[in-house]
């Protein structure tokens, strides 16, 4: 911040004022635009005292500081101006040069006192540097200069209120407390010894100054104590002009915009006080015509035909040996200037010349600065060119640049020297510094293309990656969906992010803009993922209508199911609705944080029954039968919700009314199957058959012979029954099943007497019998086949009721079918 401060020399060692510099000084800081907001500080006091030092530390300024390895000298020579750094209003700080200096001697105190008188006229805080050790001491306490200025500034100018900060440097033990009445005792003093006017005899100090005393520790043995109290030092200069301020009296306050012809006419009233030599008539008419003669031959130089034509060529590009052309052309003018005035006084004719030369070449640096221009652009494009090359080639691009930048560089460089006019030494630094930025600024335009190239990119890779597995995992839809999903994208995203880094590391970018990037990366994909999640919200109708047809019509084998009437469709229904509502909770919220919430209890205790609540107490959440009501999740942000819980509710009731149809088939299905296979008389045929055959049953008690025909009857019958299975005949339908009974029945009859007549053969016989009467059997069984077919074919009415065969039904049919090929 120091380089801000604009250090500039105001009044030389000799006593010359540079108005030059005061001016250059006041347009640095901007200085006229502020009016009579601002404050003037000044510093005084003995020769390597750390005024330097302290005014740095204080301001932020850059002044000049006595090397203590170098031995104790003056260092600060004449006065020193510099802006205050971080200060509000603007504030100007004045070094002056330290007083009891030996470089000027024990009695040459001219200019400490017209410095001291300058300072005291134009500041309006004063800073007195002063040892602690040298407090009441007559001499290093500055005594007999103030003295003095206090008598010069009354005769001299209108008195204005000006502040003393008296800062006692490398405090001791002694408490502040009893320095500060001894030093405030002494300046009470020497203002009691002052000649003043009549008009100001009685006038107190405080009409005139306003005295305050501080302390500060050595900068030498307590650096850092020293800093915190020059910090807290450095508070009293904010808004110092404001009422109440360490500036005091404002009254006469010069304008900023006349402060500099002020402080001019203030110096040179005080200078005028000592008695100035005039320069002798030699030296005046010197002066005169070695002016005039400058002021020819740069009219000379000015219309040169040969300069022209370099002026007119040099605006349409860079011509070689420009610097040497311009050099010949400038060295005859100050030639013949040297020559005509080679009889006047040396010091004038030098001064002159020296305006010449510098009139000449201010003529001449436009001129240059385009031949600069011209170099700097053909340096630039030759850069670009040479960078699209090596790029194209695959080279590193850091490399590529440094490569590029290095050649164009030196490029440059060699027609800058080439440039060059020898009697000027004109820095080509900002020029350069121009040409560097505009390479690095195309240099990061590239980079910055090219790296946007490369995120497209893995973004685009990414994208492939992720979409397909995601549309899979919603459409199952299974418990472990949101924890397949952040797998999936963990897994993707440091594929990616591994890939890519590799990608950018020609780049060589810093390790923090590489996590930077790798992290957007790794954004993007979790943004796709949440983009997927959307999309599949807004179609879970369909999935849920999907999910139900293939629970419902399918058993846990994935077969399709067969209404036979011992099918509980309520319980299947519940299973069925139970999985859509899961994969409703699935889809209702975005899990890719794995932090737990309550959406499928909620959705469970308000939209199932009551036998179907998961039992919350497992998971150690509440759930309120009031939750669906709200427009937002419990524990889940609003961004993360696909869903709201008043949408699940509609969805639900929709979804339900959809399927209602799908359930209503299935129990008409499975009546009409119960129907069809009722093969035994109804209830009031059995009971008129009982009624009506009561004498029949009586004849058979009565007559035991009957009872015995009976008997073996009901063992014929049984046996018959169970070989034919009758009930497992009539299972399909009565017809059905009288056609089956009338295939089987004669071979069944034959099968049970060849038995019973092969009880009383030998074994061998009854071997070979028994043998025969299996391939009998087998031949009619074989036999029966076509009938069972057509019996088959004619029960397709109770048989099943299923909607087509989903592609969620036919993968899931196909895996089962594969598992239990691995099985065998």
């Amino acid at each position: 911040m120091a380089g801000d401060s604009f250090p500039t020399q105001l009044i030389g060692g000799g006593g010359e004022f540079n108005a030059a510099g005061l001016r250059n000084f006041v347009e640095s800081i901007k200085f006229q635009a502020c009016g009579v907001s601002y404050a003037i500080v000044a510093i005084m006091g003995p020769q390597s005292s750390g005024k330097s030092t302290l005014l740095n530390h204080l301001f932020c300024t850059n002044f000049r500081e006595m090397d203590a390895f170098k031995g104790r000298n003056q260092t600060t020579k004449g006065i020193w101006i510099a802006k205050a750094v971080g200060i509000e209003p603007l504030t100007i700080v004045m070094d002056l040069e330290g007083t009891d200096g030996r470089e000027r001697g024990e009695d040459d105190t001219t200019f400490e006192k017209q410095s001291a008188l300058f300072a005291l006229a134009v500041a309006d805080i004063v800073l007195i540097n002063m040892w602690c050790h040298d407090i009441g001491r007559e001499q290093a306490a500055n005594r007999p200069l103030l003295k003095t200025v206090f008598q010069v500034m009354m005769r001299l100018f209108s008195p204005r209120k000006t502040t003393l900060l008296f800062v006692i440097r490398d405090k001791t033990k002694t408490p502040f407390e009893y320095l500060e009445p001894i030093l405030r005792e002494d300046i009470q003093k020497i203002w009691e010894t002052v000649s003043k006017p009549q008009a100001y005899k009685d006038t107190p100090l405080s009409e005139f100054f306003n005295v305050q005393v501080t302390a500060l520790s050595s900068y030498e043995e307590k650096e850092e104590k020293f800093k915190e109290e020059v910090t807290q030092l450095k508070q009293l200069f904010f808004y110092s002009i404001s009422p109440g301020g360490l500036a005091g009296d404002r009254r006469g306050v010069v304008p900023a915009s006349g402060f500099s012809f002020s402080a001019e006419q203030i110096w040179r009233i005080i200078k005028e006080n000592k008695d100035l030599d005039l320069p002798a008539h030699k030296v005046m008419v010197a002066t005169v015509r070695c002016e005039e003669i400058a002021d020819e031959k740069f009219i000379s130089l000015a219309s040169d035909k040969d300069w022209l034509a370099l002026e007119q060529a040099v605006q349409n590009g860079a011509i070689a040996g420009f610097g040497k052309s311009i050099s010949s052309i400038l060295k005859k003018y100050l030639s013949e200037y040297d020559v005509e005035t080679i009889y006047f006084e040396e010091d004038v004719r030098k001064a002159k010349r020296q305006y010449l030369e510098s009139k000449a070449l201010q003529l001449l640096h436009p001129s240059y600065i385009t031949m600069l221009g011209h170099l700097r652009t053909n340096a630039f494009e030759s850069f670009k060119t040479q960078l699209e090359k090596l790029v194209v080639r695959g080279e590193g691009f850091a490399a590529s640049v440094r490569t590029c930048q290095h050649s164009s560089m030196l490029e440059f460089d060699r027609g800058c020297s080439d440039a060059a006019i020898e009697q000027a030494n004109w820095d080509t630094s900002k020029v350069h510094e121009k040409l560097h930025r505009d390479i690095e600024a195309h240099a990061s335009l590239v980079r910055s293309e090219k790296l946007s190239e490369v995120v497209a990119e893995y973004e685009k890779r990414l994208s492939a990656a992720l979409t397909e597995p995601l549309e899979s995992l919603f459409e199952a839809g299974g418990a472990d969906t949101w924890a397949s999903i952040r797998n999936l994208l963990k897994r993707e995203n440091d594929i990616a992010a591994s890939a890519f880094s590799s990608a950018i590391a020609g780049f060589e970018l810093d390790q923090k803009t590489v996590d930077k990037m790798v992290q957007n990366l790794k954004e993007y994909g979790i943004q796709l993922v949440e983009r997927k999640s959307r999309e599949e919200a807004a179609k879970i109708l369909i999935r849920m209508k999907d999910r139900f047809a293939t629970v419902f019509n399918h058993d846990e084998d994935s077969m399709p199911r067969v209404w036979t009437g011992k099918e509980d469709i309520k319980a299947i229904t519940k299973e069925a609705r139970r999985e859509c509502l899961k994969l409703l909770s699935t889809v209702a919220v975005i899990r890719l944080d794995n932090r737990k919430d309550s959406v499928e209890n909620a959705l469970f205790s308000a939209l199932m029954d009551r036998t179907d609540i998961i039992d919350s107490q497992k998971t150690g959440i509440g759930i309120s039968r009031d939750v669906l009501a709200s427009s937002k999740w419990e524990e889940v942000p609003p961004e993360k919700t696909l869903i709201t819980p008043h949408q699940c509710k509609a969805l639900w009731k929709q979804f339900k009314a959809e399927t209602e149809y799908t359930i209503a088939q299935a129990i008409s299905a499975q009546e009409a199957c119960k129907r069809g296979s009722n093969w035994l008389p109804p209830p009031w045929a059995i009971v008129a058959m009982i009624i009506l055959g009561s004498n029949e049953f009586m004849l058979i008690l009565r007559n035991p012979l009957y009872l015995l025909v009976l008997f073996v009857t009901f063992l014929l019958v049984k046996a018959i029954w169970v070989q034919i299975d009758i009930p497992g005949l009539f299972r399909n339908g009565a017809f059905t099943g009288l056609i089956a009974l009338s295939t089987r029945f004669f071979p069944t009859v034959m099968n049970i007497l060849n038995r019973v007549a092969a009880e009383d053969r030998p074994p061998q016989q009854l071997a070979s019998q028994s043998f025969r009467n299996r391939k009998k059997q087998s031949e009619s069984e074989s036999s029966s086949i076509p009938d069972l077919s057509a019996s088959s074919v004619s029960t397709e009415s109770c048989l099943k009721y299923s909607s087509d065969d989903s592609p969620q039904i036919r993968n899931r049919r196909a895996k089962h079918i594969e598992e239990r090929g691995i099985a065998r």
